[in-house]
C-alpha cells in the first residue's frame, strides 16, 4: 500500500514515461521552474538543451553536472538571427528535436496601468514573453518539415495572468493570453502535418515560490493576499510545475491530450475565497 505522501513519477511508483533518449529544449532553462524542469527530464533519461540568457554562471554548472546529457546554449529568443542560429547547432551537434518546453519569460516587477505603461516596456515584455515563442515553434516547425515523423511535442508555459488578469501587468497578462489561447489552439492543428500524433498543450502556472516571485512573497502581507485567492492556500513549488511539464511531455501518460490548457494553481479563482484572519502564512510552502 503506498504512503500518502508518496509523490507521483517517485521511484516508488517504477513508471516509465518514455522520456528516455529524447532530445528536449527547455528555453529560461536556468530560472527557477526552468532549473528544475531540466533536472526532471535528465533523471528520466532525457537529452536536455538548455537554453539561457544572461545566466551563464548556472549554465557552466548545469553542463558540468550533466556533461554527458547536456548541451547548454545562450542567445536572446526575441532576436530572430540567434534564434536560428541556435536551431542549427542543435541540428548539427544534437539533430532532431523531440520536445520543445517554452519556458523563457518576463514579469516585470512594477504594477503600472495601463495609463501609467510606457510602450518601452510593452514592447519588451511582448518581445521576451511572444516573439521569443513565436521563433522558436517556428524554427522547430521549420525542422519538422524536413525530418517529418510520427510524434513531436510542443509544452508552453503561461500563466493564471492569461486567465484572470492582472491588474497593473498588462503586458504580462496579454503576452501570456497569446501563448495560452492563440498559438496552443492553433499550433495543435499545424504541428500534425509534420507529425501525425503531435500535440501542442499549454500549463499556467499560478504563483509559485521562484525567485521571479521572490520580492512580492517577501512579506507575509503580500502571501496573505495571494492565499486569499486560492482554495488550498498554499504556493506552488518550480517542481509542481516542472512535474506537470514532464506529464504532458509523456506519450505514456498524455498521449491522448492536446490543444488543452492546465492550470497549476491551487484551484485558484479570479476572486478572493478567505478573509485574512483565515490564512496562515505559515502553510504557504
Amino acid at each position: 500500500m503506498l504512503n500518502n505522501n508518496c509523490r507521483l513519477y517517485q521511484s516508488e511508483l517504477d513508471m516509465d514515461l518514455g522520456l528516455k533518449g529524447k532530445n528536449v529544449l527547455v528555453t529560461g532553462a536556468t530560472g527557477g521552474i526552468g532549473l528544475v524542469t531540466v533536472r526532471k527530464f535528465i533523471e528520466e533519461g532525457a537529452f536536455v538543451i538548455a537554453h539561457y540568457h544572461h545566466n551563464t554562471a548556472e549554465a557552466e554548472r548545469l553542463q558540468h553536472e550533466y556533461s554527458l546529457s547536456i548541451l547548454t546554449l545562450g542567445a536572446d529568443l526575441s532576436d530572430e538571427i540567434q534564434v536560428q542560429e541556435m536551431f542549427t547547432t542543435i541540428s548539427q551537434k544534437v539533430g532532431k528535436i523531440d520536445i520543445l518546453v517554452c519556458n523563457a519569460g518576463i514579469w516585470p516587477k512594477a504594477d503600472e496601468t495601463v495609463a501609467q505603461m510606457s510602450f518601452k516596456r510593452w514592447k519588451r515584455t511582448q518581445a521576451v514573453n511572444l516573439d521569443s515563442v513565436f521563433l522558436c515553434c517556428r524554427a522547430f516547425f521549420r525542422q519538422l518539415q524536413t525530418q517529418i515523423r510520427e510524434s513531436a511535442n510542443i509544452i508552453l508555459i503561461g500563466s493564471t495572468a492569461a486567465i484572470f488578469g492582472e491588474a497593473g501587468h498588462l503586458d504580462y497578462s496579454a503576452s501570456k493570453a497569446a501563448l495560452t489561447y492563440g498559438f496552443t489552439k492553433t499550433l495543435k492543428n499545424e504541428i500534425v502535418k509534420y507529425a501525425r500524433l503531435g500535440r501542442v498543450n499549454t500549463i499556467c502556472p499560478g504563483w509559485v515560490k521562484t525567485p521571479m516571485s521572490e520580492d512580492a512573497l517577501a512579506d507575509t502581507k503580500g502571501v496573505k493576499k495571494v492565499l486569499q485567492t486560492i482554495p488550498m492556500r498554499k504556493i506552488a513549488q518550480a517542481e509542481d510545475i516542472a512535474l506537470s511539464i514532464l506529464s504532458l511531455a509523456s506519450d505514456v501518460l498524455s498521449g491522448h491530450i492536446s490543444g488543452e490548457i492546465l492550470s497549476v494553481a491551487g484551484g485558484m479563482e479570479g476572486r478572493i475565497l478567505f478573509s485574512p484572519t483565515e490564512i496562515d502564512p505559515d502553510t504557504a510552502f
